[in-house]
């Protein structure tokens, strides 16, 4: 690609090849260990759903019985293995004998590994078929009925009640939107369960369950019919059932994630390891569902200064992406996070923000790149709101973004209304249609404002990446190099759920589904 910002891709290179060093000193530690989420998902993989009398998900009950005899570093395949070999029934049946307390699994006879991988091959089968036949769905759906062009509009519902999300979700298609975001209720990345079950009752979001994917999923493909074009499907896996709610979303066709470990880190006092070895497996389960990926370096804008710590969020992507390939998931699934965030009052703020922009789309240039609107200087006042989310809209269309995360002129005030949908909706598809070309058509002045930001927020990643390589990304997260937040490498939420491997840990997933996508 010829840089129009005058780009040396020789640094760049040099600034990817650090990246990569830091994510495989990240996976060298992380090859070492599981933990309860990552253990609970391969439950559910075997097919392992439902709660028991006290409402405690199945999977938790197995896991929290090894977890408790300090054996889940065995892996919860080699115990439900024994298991359904020793008593003839499947693994949702002997979750059901642990719950009943009925069956102890760790007093089990140990049988041989090759009968172990025999015994669960069906159920392993199964649900690789089951997604693979989930992501031919999608890839019918989008090859007959078409979707939207990039960037896509990405709109957000957020009632607590997945009856009403349906009915708003339903609206923002019609209205326009490519991707629906289902905000999860807060507080729900905190909890070290997936709920069950359709819910109605949340705060500031709805609950994240396999439910309500399913009745969401189910009314997207009923609008996208009508309207002509496939709607995405967006959650969250973050948090401490990062995994879980990764092959949740797969077994019920979404299409998009929220899916890093470092905002659980910064923002929600996740533990560092635990979360470090959740996000692998959560990656190596979108990558294999041909689920895009949102990262949220954006999010380090709103308590940094976005001028000043700009190469932070640069930094950021090089490694998140050298995380995701090592998960064995594909560029064009990377939703790399980045946000225009500039104070408004800045001279020539758009100016940096444009630079940005196209810096960010010249190094990933396959990444369907994530941009996020202006929020932090969001006032009372709609309409100048409404004309910071025209010019990020403007920034969008020129540096061609894959996802354009729209801003409502009220979301300073209160909870937009749908009518605050539909005007932000009604900006971004006018500014999209008029500007469509625009860039192919403008050039940037050579040494000038533009180039020489991007060259400067490179070269500035470039030495941060260089640091973080020498002190291991564990040390700079503790050190606060990201959004000015320190956390504690043995502390935050979490860490108690994290065990070595020992020598009978076996987890097939990861081959099986790495071995697909590449």
């Amino acid at each position: 690609m010829e840089s129009k910002l005058g780009i040396d891709f020789n640094k760049v290179a040099h600034a990817r090849g650090i990246a990569r060093k830091i994510a495989d000193q990240v996976q060298g530690f992380v090859d070492g260990y599981t933990t309860v989420a990552v253990e609970r998902t391969l439950c559910r993989l075997l097919g392992i759903d439902g709660v028991d009398g006290n409402a405690v998900p199945l999977p938790n009950v197995v896991v929290d019985e090894l977890k408790d005899k300090n054996v889940l570093g065995e892996g919860v395949l080699f115990f439900l293995g024994n298991a359904v070999v020793a008593t003839g029934l499947s693994p949702q049946e002997v979750a059901e004998q642990v719950a009943d307390g009925k069956l102890d699994v760790t007093r089990i006879d140990i049988c041989s590994q090759e009968q172990r991988e025999a015994a669960l091959k069906p159920y392993i089968d199964a649900s690789i078929s089951h997604i693979q036949a989930n992501r031919q769905r999608r890839e019918n759906y989008i090859a007959t009925i078409g979707e939207g062009p990039k960037p896509y509009l990405y709109v957000i519902v957020a009632t607590g009640n997945i009856y009403e999300d349906v009915v708003q979700a339903q609206a923002a298609a019609r209205q326009g939107a490519d991707i629906i975001a289902v905000i999860r209720t807060t507080g729900q990345s905190l909890l070290d369960y997936v709920p069950y079950g359709a819910t109605t009752e949340g705060f500031g979001g709805t609950f994240a369950t396999q439910e309500n994917f399913r009745i969401m999923r189910k009314a997207l493909d009923e609008v996208g019919e009508e309207v002509g074009r496939y709607i995405r499907l967006c959650n969250y896996c973050s948090g401490l059932c990062m995994p879980e709610i990764a092959v949740m979303g797969a077994l019920e066709g979404l299409d998009v994630m929220l899916n890093d470990a470092l905002y659980g880190i910064l923002f929600r006092d996740i533990n560092m390891q635990r979360t470090l070895v959740d996000q692998f497996m959560s990656r190596v389960i979108n990558g294999f569902a041909g689920v895009i990926i949102n990262t949220g370096e954006d999010n380090y804008l709103t308590t940094a200064d976005a001028v000043e710590e700009a190469h932070t969020v640069l930094a950021s992507d090089f490694i998140n992406e050298q995380l995701a390939l090592l998960a064995g998931l594909p560029e064009e699934q990377m939703g790399l996070g980045h946000a225009f965030e500039m104070d408004p009052m800045l001279e020539n703020g758009f100016l940096y923000e444009l630079a940005q922009a196209q810096m960010t789309r010249e190094i990933f240039p396959r990444a369907t790149l994530k941009y996020m609107p202006p929020t932090k200087f969001m006032t009372g006042n709609i309409f100048r709101g409404h004309i910071q989310d025209a010019l990020f809209n403007m920034v969008g269309i020129w540096t061609s973004q894959g996802i354009q995360l729209l801003g409502m002129p009220t979301e300073a005030i209160h909870t937009p209304f749908m009518s605050d949908r539909y005007l932000s909706i009604e900006n971004a598809r006018y500014i999209f249609n008029n500007m469509r070309n625009i860039g192919d058509e403008v050039v940037f002045k050579e040494g000038g404002i533009i180039q020489n930001r991007a060259k400067l927020v490179l070269d500035k990643a470039t030495v941060l990446l260089e640091r973080i390589e020498q002190e291991g990304l564990f040390s700079a997260l503790e050190k606060g190099i990201f959004a000015d937040i320190k956390r504690p490498k043995n502390g935050g939420k979490g860490l108690d759920g994290v065990s070595a491997k020992g020598k009978n840990y076996w987890n097939p997933f990861i081959a099986l589904m790495r071995k697909t996508v590449e």
